[in-house]
């Protein structure tokens, strides 16, 4: 054990100004604490000096505590004032750091935006929920069966190739990226009591290559309707109704005999587009007909009994003649620049 600090009024003075002196070179609440952990804690001088006391005669430890214990006073007033000096002093840092100019022009962050695709579905969807239609829903990856020989494709047709469709491998199979949303009738007229009124928006799939008028990933919207009674004049008032939310009332359609292998007798739909840019023509919209009866039996139901209609779209299109674009590789590349100009309403 060391031999204690012995005690004289100049080793207590001197503990004292070299406590003091450190407390005011402080510059910071971290320096402060290290400081009083060098001058006023356990190993230091003036704690040294404090327990040198047990070793003072009796008769003089009166005097000498009084003077240690002032001496103590005074280095714990000191570090207490100048803690309040430095709390105060970064705490004015600290509220100048975080002031705000308020003014200041406020950061403008870009907004982003609905794709208009999306937006043009929704409003497609929405006006025949107001009809009493029914949206549906149905597999991207979808079965042969369901994209073909339920819609009356023969195992010749074109359509089927490789080169129009994607097939997933093994071949064997049959499972295909659907073609077109016509699937999701079929399925629609499998799940449900008749009648049906159904529309079916969604993606779809073929083997074209990415230019101006193509893309190989693209929307649909398509509609079937089995009920009884229905002719060719409630597809094309229904055909009218929605070319008229689209493109304004003055819009109009008009069928163009055609062949669809799902649909008999079938019809290439046009809509007369009076704000289009040019001028007001006619321009080709989608496909339409009355159901095959094939097509019905394929869901069990009895074409002598029930009847329908069914059309389909593509949406990329209808937003291009729509809003005079004409390159498809804008609306496909993701630039949220593209959307900006839509805003929220299509």
């Amino acid at each position: 054990m060391s031999d204690p600090t012995p005690i004289t009024e100049q080793s207590v003075e001197d503990a004292v100004e070299a406590a003091l002196r450190a407390a005011a070179e402080a510059q910071d609440s971290a320096q402060l604490k290290a400081a009083r952990a060098a001058h006023a804690a356990e190993a230091s001088p003036i704690a040294k000096l404090n327990a040198s006391l047990r070793s003072v005669p009796n008769e003089q430890k009166a005097a000498f505590g009084k003077l240690v214990g002032q001496a103590r006073g005074r280095i714990n007033q000191a570090f207490s004032a100048r803690e309040a000096e430095l709390v105060e002093a970064e705490e004015r840092a600290r509220l100048a750091a975080e002031a705000v100019d308020v003014t200041a022009i406020a950061p403008r962050r870009a907004a982003g935006a609905r794709h208009p695709l999306s937006l043009l579905m929704e409003r497609a969807a929405d006006l025949f929920v107001g009809m009493g239609w029914e949206v549906a829903e149905g597999p991207e990856l979808e079965n042969e069966w369901f994209n073909f020989d339920a819609l009356n494709f023969d195992e010749d047709h074109p359509a089927r190739a490789m080169q129009d469709t994607f097939f997933v491998d093994p071949v064997e199979r049959h499972l295909v990226m659907r073609t077109h949303t016509s699937p999701v009738q079929i399925r629609s007229l499998l799940d449900r009591e008749l009648p049906v009124y159904v529309v079916a928006p969604g993606r779809t799939f073929r083997t074209d290559e990415l230019d101006a008028t193509h893309t190989p990933v693209f929307h649909q919207i398509e509609g079937i309707a089995i009920d009884r009674g229905l002719t060719m004049a409630h597809l094309k008032g229904t055909l009218e109704h929605f070319a008229r939310s689209l493109f304004g009332d003055e819009a109009k359609i008009r069928l163009r005999p055609n062949f669809f292998p799902f649909t008999e007798p079938s019809a290439e739909m046009d809509v007369w587009a009076p704000n289009a840019k040019g001028g007001a023509r006619w321009i080709e919209w989608g496909g339409c007909g009355m159901v095959n009866p094939n097509v019905l039996r394929s869901a069990g139901i009895d074409p002598d009994e029930y009847q329908g209609f069914a059309f389909g779209m593509g949406i990329e299109r209808t937003l291009m003649f729509r809003n005079n674009l004409t390159d498809m590789r804008d609306i496909v590349e993701g630039d949220v620049r593209f959307s900006h100009q839509f805003g929220m309403v299509v």
